[in-house]
């Protein structure tokens, strides 16, 4: 169960404007990030709100991806954990994370990495 929980925040998001403010553009780049990163979704759900951004989330074999957008202040939180018994996931988190941060484009980012289960 070792693993990479990444928490991020993105500011000033520069990246095509429909990945803030469309639920399924940004459902589509989430696959595609996951995809890249050779991880493996088993469910997912996103949602448009009305005048505003999405939230969304994909469930991973690995674990989870979970995003919600914020198209009237350009930003984007992040919630993006993978986890593995039987093997260390944490390259594919940051190639999913460097595909999410290329697509959107932040001009400040915080980011939060926390090392998960490791067993004594």
């Amino acid at each position: 169960m070792n693993g990479l929980h990444i928490l991020a925040e993105f500011h000033a998001c520069a990246g095509e404007r429909r990945l803030l403010d469309n639920a399924d553009a940004l459902a589509a780049l989430c696959r595609d990030a996951c995809a890249g990163a050779g991880l493996t979704p088993v469910a997912e759900t996103f949602h448009q709100f009305d005048g505003a951004g999405a939230t969304g989330a994909v469930v991973l074999a690995e674990s989870h991806l979970a995003i919600h957008t914020w198209p009237e202040l350009e930003s984007v939180t992040l919630d993006l954990y993978v986890c593995n018994f039987s093997q260390d996931n944490r390259a594919a988190a940051e190639r999913a994370y460097e595909t999410l941060h290329a697509a959107l484009l932040p001009a400040r980012v915080t980011r939060r990495d926390i090392q998960r289960g490791s067993v004594d």
